[in-house]
């Protein structure tokens, strides 16, 4: 009888079988056992056998996906109820047949399969079920790393459709939900984070104690700060950006206007490679004639000079300072030269203690030190 209701043969299941092995197990052992009886044509091993790919077996269980189809197929194979052939021609298709020794068994003894895992091979993995749910000690332990227990549970259906849909098997997949879970997590505090830490840019914004009190610390002057805070606020308020970590852009900001502003006074102690047209400020000259040394003698000193720094590279704050050191170095290693001669010329003359001793004073006098520290 066919009506619009039941266009199709009914599934008829034996209530015995399906409290035994499982309903799922029960529907694909009956239907399997059926088309081997009517379609098999191949016997060994004293058993029928049905090569059937996976699209036949989708036509016959039009109501699984694939990976559903493969999940019960697995489970009935490692409860000894279905063979299936190694030996299959395509990477498609498998040669089923049932173990009639299991399947007609009696049911007053039968396997424990009730807890038995639906497992994949000899290490236990499975595929994701459908209905897969979390067990109570996974989520405790998600708990117990500070996760809300509605976050938890809102990660369970796309964590099963993303498993679903690739298809693979897992020995444990509370232990993969239980990671999936804290990773999500640290990426949602890491969110929370970013968002707490901007503030909201007002036509009353000011930079915080905090920001104000780096920039302090910098020698940047407070004056100079009071005054960049309303340019500051108006730029970014027609930018039209509401949002924003305020006090770190503000920072950045007023370091690069203080170093423009600092430049443009002379005051840039920004390190930098020293220029082929170097040239000593006055003050260097006025400080080596305070020293006693020939100025004319350090001019010749200054194409030497700039030639060894340029090919180093190096960078200094200051060149000047570095010149002074030099020519000052350099000046007493003359005086040392000078006393050593004048020791040789002047062993037999009555007055060289004389002289020794004033070389010895100025050269103390130029290698003097003090004033640098």
């Amino acid at each position: 009888m066919s009506t619009s209701l039941l266009p199709e043969r009914p599934l008829l299941i034996s209530p015995t079988l399906a409290a035994t092995i499982g309903l799922e197990e029960a529907v694909m052992l009956q239907e399997l056992a059926q088309l081997i009886a009517l379609r098999s044509t191949d016997t060994h091993k004293q058993r029928r056998w049905l090569e059937l790919s996976d699209q036949d077996l989708l036509d016959v269980f039009p109501f699984w996906a694939l990976v559903d189809i493969k999940r019960v197929q697995l489970s009935l194979q490692n409860l000894g109820l279905l063979l299936v052939d190694p030996g299959t021609p395509s990477q498609h298709s498998a040669l089923f047949a049932i173990d009639e020794a299991t399947a007609t068994a009696p049911v007053a003894k039968p396997k424990p399969v009730a807890t038995a895992p639906r497992a994949v091979g000899p290490s236990g993995a499975t595929l994701m079920p459908p209905n897969w749910q979390p067990e109570p000690d996974w989520v405790a332990f998600c708990l117990q790393h500070g996760v809300p227990e509605p976050f938890v549970h809102s990660l369970v259906p796309e964590f099963v459709r993303y498993w679903r849909d690739r298809g693979q098997a897992r020995a444990s997949w509370g232990n993969a939900f239980y990671k999936h879970v804290l990773r999500e997590w640290r990426a949602e505090q890491t969110r929370q984070g970013a968002w707490e830490q901007s503030s909201t840019m007002s036509a009353t914004w000011r930079p915080s104690e905090d920001a104000i009190g780096i920039l302090e610390n910098a020698g940047i002057n407070a004056s100079f700060i009071e005054d960049a805070i309303p340019e500051f606020v108006l730029y970014w308020r027609e930018r039209g950006l509401v949002q924003g970590a305020w006090n770190t852009k503000f920072i950045e900001h007023i370091r690069r206007q203080w170093a423009k502003f600092s430049a443009s006074f002379g005051l840039d102690d920004t390190p930098r490679v020293i220029p082929s047209d170097w040239q000593p400020s006055a003050d260097c000259y006025e400080i080596l004639q305070l020293a006693e040394i020939d100025e004319d003698y350090a001019r010749s000193k200054i194409p030497e000079f700039v030639l060894y720094w340029k090919d180093s590279q190096q960078v200094k704050a200051s060149w000047n300072t570095v010149f002074l050191q030099f020519i000052k170095q350099d000046w007493a290693r003359q005086l040392k030269q000078q006393e050593s001669a004048d020791i040789t010329h002047a062993e037999n003359q009555t007055l060289v203690g004389t002289s020794q001793q004033r070389i010895k004073e100025k050269f103390q006098r130029i290698a003097d030190r003090s004033w640098a520290e």
